[in-house]
């Protein structure tokens, strides 16, 4: 869940890639790095934390040049928390390439040796967006004419690159010499759009992981990056694009919906905010359906992504909707943050209740989703505290049973709070007097709406089901029996004793 923005314009580029990653650094918040090329030469900066503490003036006067990529990172599972795991990445050869990255890709390991042992090319960390880039670098050189490219040979270059890399991967990248570069995985699990901008000196255009950033940066969304599709702009503004993997589909992630994008962006052309306007509303029709007699005396959201949700919900069940937590908006979100007990120890410095919203009344919560339960026990115990007589949480998604490969930090299923437990034994867990869940089928219809081109979305971490068809029970096995969270390690065995019915596209 990274964000990327890559920019041509017509004047230097620092300032707008740094105000790009100011608008996406909910999408990670572990790095930050801006490259930027002016002639055939790269500057780059790139360091550990939030976009404003990585940057200096000193840095962003060195980022000369009209072109650039900018990356903020968010830490996947088991990712060390490393200057060298930075984005973008940078190979010398052929041509002089750095890459950014968001997603994961799933047959990595086996990249890795195919790396070092056919294409003879070092990776150098344990990302798996450094051995994504020296994949394109050799594709790259084998497709290159005497040493040098065009359009078709580059994405030649990138169809190689389809056929070769599987997963989860939205890219920006710049080719020295060529100009920027940016791909999405046949699939389209993972969201880039494109933007223009007309000037006098000529027409801009900039590609972004969500729509918001164009839109701040007064570009225009012209569209979204198709699934398999590669887009070159060269330094020159001249724009070219193609398909260039067989077959693609558009199965783009369901939770960028419910929690990773934000309101105010459209991926692939449907709107973050009016899905979660119906998520809400659907709630509100399964919580009357199922528990008619409930009373409830307010719905207080669980700030932020929740608040849309939260509001229909009321509407739909009659009932006020109220603030009741105050958040602290210089704590970063706690569902990203790579240790459990930094999750749990940053709640309450995060969020701090209004008490009389909560005494003496029926309290019904509503949050985005519930994944490992650490922030919803800690805030179901606030509103306990502060009086609440019962205190009921609802979640805009369904129970996250299945771990996510793509990209998103829910890796393991010992971790996720709905493996293995009913809903009432996850109301136990977190202490609320009951827990009520969308139901899968009713988000697939709030999140694709009348969006025709949608025939299917990736829903694997609800219902098990992989959209790239790789994702074995083994595969989950291993990456979970690695899996190292600052607090607990799993063993091979405990992890296969999981009794799960994983399904594979």
């Amino acid at each position: 869940m990274c964000g990327i923005v890559g920019i041509v314009a017509k004047t230097p580029v620092n300032q707008l890639l740094y105000d790009g990653l100011q608008l996406l650094q909910h999408r990670g918040q572990d790095a930050a790095g801006i490259t930027t090329a002016d002639g055939n030469t790269f500057h780059m900066h790139k360091g550990l934390g939030l976009v404003r503490d990585v940057f200096r003036t000193r840095d962003m006067r060195s980022l000369t040049g009209n072109l650039g990529i900018a990356h903020c990172r968010y830490p996947t599972a088991g990712s060390a928390v490393s200057p060298a795991e930075a984005q973008p990445f940078y190979v010398n050869s052929p041509f002089g390439i750095v890459l950014g990255h968001n997603g994961n890709l799933t047959n990595s390991l086996l990249l890795r040796a195919e790396l070092f042992e056919q294409d003879q090319r070092h990776v150098n960390t344990n990302s798996d967006s450094e051995v994504l880039l020296n994949v394109l670098a050799h594709e790259l050189h084998a497709a290159a004419h005497a040493q040098k490219l065009d359009p078709a040979d580059i994405f030649r270059a990138v169809g190689q690159v389809y056929r070769r890399c599987h997963g989860a991967y939205a890219a920006v990248a710049i080719i020295a010499g060529h100009g920027l570069l940016a791909f999405r995985d046949p699939h389209g699990i993972r969201p880039l759009v494109v933007g223009r901008n007309v000037t006098p000196m000529g027409t801009e255009f900039m590609v972004a992981s969500e729509s918001v950033a164009l839109d701040a940066l007064g570009f225009e969304l012209v569209r979204d990056v198709e699934p398999g599709e590669a887009i070159l702009v060269d330094e020159g503004g001249n724009f070219y694009s193609r398909v260039c993997a067989e077959n693609p589909q558009k199965n783009p992630c369901i939770f960028e919906y419910v929690y990773l994008a934000r309101p105010d962006s459209v991926l692939d052309g449907i709107s973050v905010y009016e899905t979660r306007l119906r998520m809400g509303e659907s709630l509100g029709s399964k919580i009357r359906r199922v528990a008619p007699d409930l009373a409830i005396d307010v719905v207080i959201p669980i700030p932020d992504t929740s608040r849309p949700s939260a509001l229909q919900l009321a509407l739909k069940l009659g009932v006020p909707y109220r603030e009741g937590f105050i958040k602290n908006r210089y704590i970063g979100r706690t569902f990203i943050m790579p240790g459990q007990a930094e999750r749990k120890r940053s709640v309450r410095q995060k969020l701090n209740a209004i008490g009389f919203e909560f005494k003496d009344k029926n309290v019904l919560l509503m949050d985005d989703s519930i994944v490992r339960g650490t922030t919803s026990r800690e805030i179901v115990q606030m509103a306990r505290d502060c009086g609440a007589r019962r205190v009921y949480f609802a979640s805009a998604a369904p129970p996250v049973r299945f771990p996510n490969v793509y990209g998103i930090d829910m890796p393991t299923r010992l971790e996720l709070l709905a493996t293995g437990r009913s809903d009432d034994e996850i109301a136990l867990e977190i202490g609320a007097d009951a827990v009520f869940y969308q139901d899968l089928e009713d988000l697939v219809r709030d999140v694709g709406g009348e969006q025709s081109s949608i025939s299917r979305f990736d829903t694997s971490c609800f219902d098990g089901c992989y959209i790239t068809g790789d994702v074995t029970p083994e595969y989950l096995a291993d990456i979970e029996a690695h899996r190292c969270d600052g607090e607990t390690r799993f063993d091979r065995e405990e992890v296969q004793q999981l009794d799960l019915n994983l399904n594979t596209a």
